[in-house]
């Protein structure tokens, strides 16, 4: 293809000829296409084109960046709530939140009241949504949490 529209199909020879004649570069488009696909273009201006619309799609992109919280299995009331404004903020900067409850020695043993404050605390935070279940690791319960 050229700027004046489809040539067809050309052995290799004959459109490196046409793109010489025309002092302009042969520019591989689509290289696992059957046959590959190529234009008689500049290749500065093909490559200026390129880095435009990369710019422009990159600009509409939000990074979304995840979190991290550490609770433990005696966290106060009130630090539980300090936590809960924490993630709340992250959830309205359209972060995600990854939430951590960290047991040690014999707070192992007491997994299923741990989950219930894991759980208890994810009550105290507004407008969420669990990525996925909540997780039981050997170090104690995580879970990613989302704006809802």
């Amino acid at each position: 293809m050229d700027e004046k529209g489809q040539i067809g199909v050309l052995p290799l020879e004959e459109a490196l000829k046409l793109a010489h004649e025309r002092k302009l570069d042969l520019v591989e488009i689509a290289p696992t296409a059957k046959p590959p696909v190529v234009k008689i273009i500049d290749f500065g201006k093909f490559k200026y084109e390129k880095e435009r619309t990369e710019r422009e799609h990159r600009g509409k992109q939000k990074e979304t960046e995840t979190k991290m919280l550490r609770i433990g299995y005696n966290t106060g009331k009130h630090d539980l709530e300090r936590y809960a404004g924490k993630a709340k903020d992250f959830l309205e900067e359209k972060n995600k939140v990854r939430i951590d409850m960290v047991l040690r020695g014999r707070e192992k043993a007491h997994r299923d009241f741990a989950k219930k404050r894991f759980e208890e605390f994810l009550a105290l935070i507004p407008n969420h949504a669990l990525d996925a279940p909540i997780k039981s690791t050997p170090q104690g319960f995580t879970g990613t949490i989302r704006p809802a």
